[in-house]
């Protein structure tokens, strides 16, 4: 295993730093039960509407279209990453000290 210089590679600021594998495991499980809860309403509307007749006849397949399309959406969403970014770049400092410059003693 190559081992790396210290410093070589970009420093991770806390405010962009990710979220513990936990946290992020549980937020795409809730994205996914949306989308999938959201897919069940459509069809559970669908059912209704083809039960009752109510409505235009072009009302269910809105939600039917609805119920085909989610399961992907809802893979998508819980694949994705969320990743933080404030858009600050960091700036190289002046020197490659290791440590902060002696203060002036004004005792």
């Amino acid at each position: 295993m190559a081992r790396t210089r210290r410093g070589a590679q970009d420093p991770i600021r806390i405010t962009t730093a990710s979220a513990g594998a936990d946290a992020d495991i549980s937020s795409r499980q809730r994205r996914y039960l949306v989308a999938m809860g959201v897919r069940t309403l459509c069809f559970l509307v669908v059912a209704g509407l083809a039960i009752t007749h109510a409505g235009p006849s072009w009302l269910p397949w809105i939600f039917v279209v609805g119920a085909i399309v989610l399961p992907y959406v809802a893979v998508v969403m819980a694949n994705a990453a969320t990743t933080k970014s404030d858009g600050f770049a960091l700036r190289n400092g002046s020197s490659q000290e290791k440590e902060l410059p002696r203060g002036t003693d004004s005792e």
